[in-house]
């Protein structure tokens, strides 16, 4: 890896991510810091998803695969924020 594919990974992470945690309704109690993290973690399984089903790879823009991104990005931040939102509620 390069210095380039890493700081393209976060970039478009950061966006994904981004995406995600603006398409997901309600109020996210999470960090920028982990919405890239889940980001990152969405783009990466999204293309790794989209070519185990075949999606075909294209000169421009992979509609497929920037969707199955941004629906991974949804359910990763939907989920995060619900771990975290669970772990500071006390039982009495």
């Amino acid at each position: 890896m390069t210095v380039q594919s890493i700081l393209g990974a976060i970039v478009i992470g950061a966006v994904i991510g981004a995406v995600g945690r603006l398409l997901l309704p309600g109020r996210q109690a999470i960090g920028w810091i982990l919405t890239v993290v889940v980001g990152i973690v969405a783009a990466l399984v999204g293309t790794l998803l989209a070519q185990v089903l075949g999606v075909e790879t294209t000169p421009g823009i992979d509609w497929i695969e920037l969707v199955m991104q941004v629906v991974l990005a949804i359910v990763g931040v939907g989920l995060v924020a619900g771990l975290k939102r669970g772990s500071t509620r006390r039982s009495i």
